[in-house]
């Protein structure tokens, strides 16, 4: 009955690989779950599930569904992920919102810079590996611009590197509370809509010109655009940051 792309994020147990592999999802993305949780709070520990998490790729690529896995910015995560066969990486950004939230936006501060940083080196790593670059997790209107940036461009470098492939597009970010949050005021289409012209403009800003071996040739913010040498946070494309991060 579905009849728009179906991401269907799961446990690595054997009971959710066979439910998947009978609903056959587009997407197979392997989280962490943990009973006690009210949403996920890290990224899946893929270098220290071994065997459980390989064999679950296994099957569900054997059932011809794409895999990916949630992880956090990590490179030894990305090489377990590229190892267990996952097609795709979705970067756990939590750490970044978080460092976003306490600066409001301020890129002048160190712990934001260092945690925009981690996410861009991860989205370089994951391409580097033939895989896509997906992310999120406590994205929202004011802090997704330079995530929108950074996936956009890892993507298309990737794309420009090993050429069309059935996963080289632009990436997806995953974004669910801030979009119904937001429409309870302005209603659901307004909503999701704001929200894709947010990404839309991040994403657009890119240069693709000269495509080259680093990220900052496309479009992946330099690091010099997240130190000291910026004087002001940078504004939402929906209005004015207040302290908090939020929309003022």
């Amino acid at each position: 009955l579905v009849k728009v792309r179906f991401n269907f994020e799961m446990a690595a147990t054997d009971a959710m690989v066979t439910m998947a592999c009978k609903i056959r999802p587009h997407t197979a993305m392997l989280v962490p779950e943990g009973r006690q949780e009210v949403t996920t709070e890290g990224g899946l520990d893929v270098a220290g599930g071994g065997a459980r998490v390989r064999d679950a790729v296994r099957a569900l690529k054997d059932a011809g569904i794409m895999v990916s896995v949630f992880i956090d910015a990590d490179a030894r995560q990305v090489e377990a992920a590229a190892k267990a066969g996952a097609d795709v990486c979705e970067i756990h950004t939590g750490p970044y919102a978080h460092a976003f939230a306490r600066c409001g936006g301020d890129f002048r501060d160190g712990a934001l810079v260092e945690q925009t940083r981690r996410v861009r080196d991860a989205a370089l790593m994951i391409v580097d590996a033939s895989m896509r670059c997906n992310a999120g997790h406590a994205l929202n209107y004011v802090n997704v611009g330079p995530v929108a940036r950074m996936v956009s461009a890892a993507n298309a470098l990737g794309a420009a590197r090993l050429g069309p492939s059935p996963t080289a597009d632009r990436g997806e970010l995953h974004i669910g509370h801030a979009i119904v949050s937001r429409a309870v005021f302005t209603g659901l289409r307004t909503a999701v809509a704001d929200m894709k012209r947010a990404m839309r403009e991040a994403s657009e800003s890119l240069s693709t010109e000269s495509p080259g071996r680093t990220g900052e040739a496309l479009g992946l913010p330099d690091l010099h655009d997240f130190g000291p040498g910026q004087e002001a946070a940078p504004e939402s494309p929906l209005g004015p940051l207040s302290p908090r991060g939020g929309l003022a």
